[in-house]
């Protein structure tokens, strides 16, 4: 983990990335960053009136995230050499604009880039990816009210955002982990399989492993 002192987890509602962080914070010691969402009052409301509370919730994620990653990030804890995320600040864009309608969406962009720069680029992004099938699983296991109405074609657009993303950027390494068919929470050995993985050195672009 020496070569990526700073990691950041990503993935579609329900891939699991907070459970991964977890893990490997634990196991090497480092410093996590978790995104704070659970108090955001937009985000029920969105999912009931998607059209309504778009915007407000978006700016309201773009506020957090900045916020909190220029503090954590500027704030290194000399007791832990590498720091894993479970959220890359792009994230913000990537579901402003499935979210928001094209005006709204120009609007939010440039507020965006503005504050965007200011930020440090992870050493290696890892996305986390399942079907559309394994995801709504994940999301109904975990039991979160405002979830429930989350649809498939929601979740495809994620997983288009991200891929479309992933797709036009070659500025760090991305490794993309299909986790369809392993459970690295349940099983050891599945997490063994992912912490091999992150043994290896990556060029900058887009890597995929298959489990």
């Amino acid at each position: 983990m020496e070569k990526y002192p700073y990691i950041v987890v990503e993935g579609n509602i329900g891939s699991g990335k907070t459970s991964l962080v977890e893990m490997l914070t634990k196991k090497f010691s480092a410093h996590a960053i978790y995104e704070e969402f659970s108090d955001n009052p937009f985000l029920p409301k969105f999912y009931e009136e998607p059209e309504k509370h778009a915007f407000p919730l978006e700016l309201s994620f773009l506020a957090e995230r900045y916020h909190q990653l220029k503090k954590e990030l500027n704030t290194r804890n000399l007791f832990h050499e590498n720091i894993i995320s479970d959220y890359y600040f792009i994230k913000s864009l990537i579901f402003a604009e499935i979210t928001l309608p094209e005006d709204e969406f120009d609007l939010y962009k440039k507020l965006f880039h503005i504050i965007h720069q200011k930020l440090p680029q992870p050493d290696l992004l890892i996305y986390l990816y399942s079907d559309v099938e394994r995801l709504q699983k994940n999301i109904s296991k975990r039991g979160r009210d405002y979830e429930s109405q989350i649809s498939d074609t929601y979740l495809k657009k994620i997983h288009k955002g991200y891929f479309t993303f992933f797709s036009q950027q070659n500025d760090f390494p991305v490794l993309m982990l299909n986790l369809t068919n392993i459970d690295f929470v349940e099983r050891k050995e599945d997490f063994m399989k992912i912490l091999v993985s992150l043994d290896e050195t990556y060029e900058k672009g887009l890597h995929r492993i298959d489990y």
